[in-house]
């Protein structure tokens, strides 16, 4: 049986949804999920419902940040001038840019 858990709307949340993901769709979900600074459980709820995905500022999300931009950095860093940059990691590239506009709207 599994555990029971309440959603924000006080919502049983006892149903268990389970998928298969390649090696590489799993890091990129993991990467995502760190940028959202959310739980995975709470990013995948809202990205299948077209939920928006607001992420709070705090000290762990700007770090997180940081060191999501550095790996980004060292990829770029190994591509050879005239090569094209990897779908995945223009992926990343835009949900870093998203969040850090959206955490700068949030701050004006």
């Amino acid at each position: 049986m599994s555990a029971k858990v309440k959603d924000e709307h006080n919502r049983w949340r006892n149903k268990i949804v389970a998928f298969r993901m390649s090696p590489e769709e799993a890091e990129k979900l993991d990467r995502f999920v760190k940028i959202s600074g959310l739980q995975k459980q709470e990013y995948l709820i809202r990205r299948v419902l077209q939920k928006e995905i607001t992420v709070v500022g705090s000290i762990r999300t700007y770090k997180m940040l940081r060191n999501e931009l550095r790996e980004t950095v060292k990829e770029l860093k190994r591509i050879e001038t005239g090569q094209s940059v990897d779908d995945d990691l223009l992926d990343v590239i835009r949900q870093i840019n998203t969040t850090l506009y959206g955490m700068k709207e949030d701050s004006e």
